[in-house]
């Protein structure tokens, strides 16, 4: 169990990582810079070369990649235990999207992306000490609210 100003340091530490992986997929430009090198690492794990990206993948990257550092952003200035639980929950969803494509490609690159966020992801879901950040004592009610 955690206290709540510890849990609000994970919170703050998943988002400052969220950050510093997800910035280079917020443009097209350096997108296309860090596509090269992730080809390159995943030939390296023994996987394929990536495939070419055409604008409207560059779209699709850039806006996971905007939003995902807007909401990195909001925890990182409020690490509200509550975001922290909504956050476990869109990374149990990123990963099983990650589980599933590691299955239907078998390219190993996909391993670095999917262990950090099941593991962010079981990190978040962590149950809080008992009567900590909620009125009347159970921390656990007000989470979601």
């Amino acid at each position: 169990m955690l206290s709540v100003s510890a849990f609000r340091r994970v919170v703050r530490a998943s988002a400052i990582y969220d950050v510093l992986m997800i910035a280079p997929f917020s443009t097209p430009w350096t997108f296309l810079l860090l596509r090269e090198h992730l080809s390159a690492l995943n030939v390296g794990l023994g996987g394929v070369p990536l495939p070419d990206f055409g604008p409207f993948h560059l779209l699709i990257s850039s806006l996971l990649g905007s939003v995902v550092l807007v909401w990195s952003v909001l925890r990182i200035l409020d690490p509200q235990p509550r975001f922290g639980r909504f956050d476990a929950a869109a990374r149990y969803l990123f990963s099983t999207w990650m589980a599933w494509a590691l299955l239907v490609t078998g390219q190993p690159l996909l391993w670095l992306f999917l262990v950090p966020e099941l593991a962010w992801g079981l990190a978040q879901s962590l149950p809080l000490r008992r009567g900590e950040g909620a009125p009347g004592g159970h921390a656990h009610e007000s989470l979601l609210r």
